[in-house]
Formats: C-alpha cells, sequence, structure tokens
C-alpha cells in the first residue's frame, strides 16, 4: 500500500512539475508575428502597462513610384504622409484572467478604420486576432503565425 501511495505521489508531483514548467515556458504574445494574409509582420511588445503593435515588415515596401509605402488611407489627410513601416496599429491591449487580451484597438491601413480589439493564443501556438464593431459578435478573426525566422524590419 506504502509503494502505491509512494508511486502516485511520484506521478503527481512529476505531472504537476512538467505541467507547470509547460506553462511557465509557454510564450506570451510578444514577438513577431505574420498576419494572416502574409503581405506584413507585426511587433507586440510591452507599451506601458499594456500590449501594442507596430508593423515591422512589409512583403511589399514600396509603392508604384519607389518609394517606402505611407498610409495613404486613413481619414486624416495629415496622417497620410506617416510610413506603414513602424505604423502603431494595436494598442491599449490589457490581459484578463481567462488569457485573452482585450480592451485594445487595431487600425486596418488598408482601409483606414479603427476597431475594438481582442486577441489569445490559441493551443497550436498561433495568436486569434478579431476586430469588432460594438459587440465582439459583430467582427472579424485573423490567424496570426510566428515567423520560421525573425523578418528584418522595414
Amino acid at each position: 500500500m506504502t509503494r502505491w501511495i509512494g508511486r502516485i505521489a511520484a506521478v503527481l508531483f512529476l505531472g504537476g512539475v512538467a505541467g507547470h514548467g509547460a506553462l511557465a515556458a509557454a510564450p506570451g504574445p510578444t514577438g513577431q508575428w505574420v498576419v494572416e494574409d502574409g503581405k506584413a509582420a507585426v511587433d507586440l511588445e510591452p507599451c506601458g502597462d499594456k500590449l501594442c503593435g507596430k508593423i515591422a515588415w512589409l512583403k511589399i515596401p514600396l509603392n508604384d513610384q519607389g518609394k517606402p509605402k505611407t498610409d495613404i488611407h486613413d481619414g486624416d489627410s495629415a496622417l497620410q504622409t506617416r510610413p506603414l513601416c513602424g505604423l502603431l496599429m494595436l494598442w491599449d491591449f490589457t490581459l484578463n484572467e481567462d488569457g485573452f487580451w482585450s480592451g485594445g484597438k487595431i487600425y486596418d491601413a488598408e482601409h483606414g478604420d479603427v476597431y475594438s480589439s481582442t486577441m489569445h493564443i490559441q493551443d497550436d501556438g498561433r495568436l486569434r486576432v478579431r476586430g469588432y464593431i460594438g459587440i465582439s459578435l459583430f467582427g472579424k478573426s485573423q490567424i496570426w503565425t510566428r515567423p520560421v525566422a525573425t523578418l528584418p524590419h522595414c
């Protein structure tokens, strides 16, 4: 009987340590992510006590004139000359108890729109980013992946 208790305790202890190590080693959302269509990569990083993201890489960084792409779709004409590379496109995300990042905003540079947003890392390690208007039900999700190697910053 004592042997069984010892074995059960050892299994529970090792399982708890292994499980704890897996949780502790699980990567957070910080770092570089390639957006769903593969046209850009975003660096997610802390900004104060929140999480933010900037465009770090563009598959096609230059416009038809051979110049760096700018934010031509922004509704504010004064902002249309700012470069897309380095542009803040996610901000104000806070971590909830359930592991979701919420309360954030995401900028859609292809249309010049800002949406409320949430994100979380799925079990497969990919990042699910959802943008929406009003409530999350009325929105769209994208799945972002980590690059095999860090992409060069534009």
